[in-house]
């Protein structure tokens, strides 16, 4: 549960878009009712926007962003699921070049609100803590369905923002395969985006969606602690502005890891980072994290 919050907490800050997440144990089985909060905090560098397919050139913006987050695992008809929300806070300051002219920008806000839920079709039954004593992961087959609430802080007379000011409904479907401490994830998902009718002045904007892979490799460790190497490919988005179409179809790549170190039984701190490998359009970007997580319930 801790690194799902985590990747939902990165996906509502103003530096990825939805398909650069990256998520490992996203669905890794929970025991029900058990709830976690967490308070993190993460920066990001380069080509940084909350929207990849803005075509700036020469960019070096920095985003410092907060977040606190909300989950809770859920008895979906026997089926372990979560409900997940996230809010940002992000401060963004730069420079780059829109249309051959340099500019800067320097903002604070509230970023657009993440809100996800998520079921384990296969493999991971709804248990409670004492059941989950005696579990033990093999194959999980499971989907989630995120949504992005347009209310963070948003200029339209300015390109770059910390909230986006549309709409975005991100669907996803997931494997994880365990053999002992090794687990194989493997996600494929779709982003769809609503039209940006007030961008740059009252222009209509309109982005086909989205679509991404990933992948993680993950090892378990005595007492608790994980790590990962995480990996995700993603492809589309091209956009539309008045009726004319931009040359700025995304196919970009993206490397990470991520480590989990327990705390006590209701504690635990997460580290993560990524950067971009290959960037058609943008988003070629570094950003490290680090993440506080508190759970209780479920009998804990």
């Amino acid at each position: 549960m801790t690194a799902a919050l985590v990747a939902l907490a990165i996906a509502a800050a103003p530096a990825p878009a939805h398909a650069q997440d990256l998520e490992p144990r996203a669905y890794a089985n929970t025991p029900v009712g058990m709830n976690f909060v967490l308070l993190g905090y993460a920066y990001s560098e380069g080509g940084v926007t909350t929207d990849p397919s803005v075509p700036l050139t020469n960019a070096d913006i920095q985003v410092h962003q907060t977040f606190l987050g909300y989950a809770r695992a859920l008895n979906l008809w026997g089926l372990s699921g979560k409900f997940a929300a996230v809010f940002p806070y992000a401060w963004l300051s730069g420079t780059a070049e829109f249309a051959g002219q340099p500019g800067d920008r320097e903002v604070s806000g509230f970023g657009d609100p993440k809100l996800q839920l998520s079921v384990n079709f296969y493999g991971a039954p709804a248990l409670s803590l004492k059941e989950f004593a005696d579990y033990k992961q093999d194959l999980i087959v499971g989907a989630s369905l995120q949504v992005s609430v347009p209310v963070g802080q948003y200029d339209p007379d300015k390109l770059v923002n910390i909230g986006t000011n549309r709409w975005a409904v991100k669907p996803e479907l997931g494997v994880s395969k365990a053999w002992g401490p090794l687990t194989l994830e493997l996600m494929a998902s779709a982003t769809f985006y609503t039209d940006n009718d007030d961008f740059l002045g009252g222009q209509t904007r309109e982005q086909d969606p989205l679509y991404a892979v990933q992948a993680h490799l993950i090892y378990s460790l005595p007492f608790g602690i994980w790590a990962a190497l995480d990996g995700t490919y993603y492809f589309g988005g091209r956009t539309t502005l008045n009726g004319a179409r931009s040359d700025d179809r995304q196919e970009n790549t993206r490397l990470g890891a991520t480590v989990a170190l327990p705390v006590d039984r209701h504690n635990s701190v997460k580290l993560h980072a990524s950067t971009g490998v290959t960037a058609r359009t943008g988003s070629d970007f570094t950003t490290v994290g680090i993440a506080w997580q508190f759970r209780w319930g479920g009998g804990l």
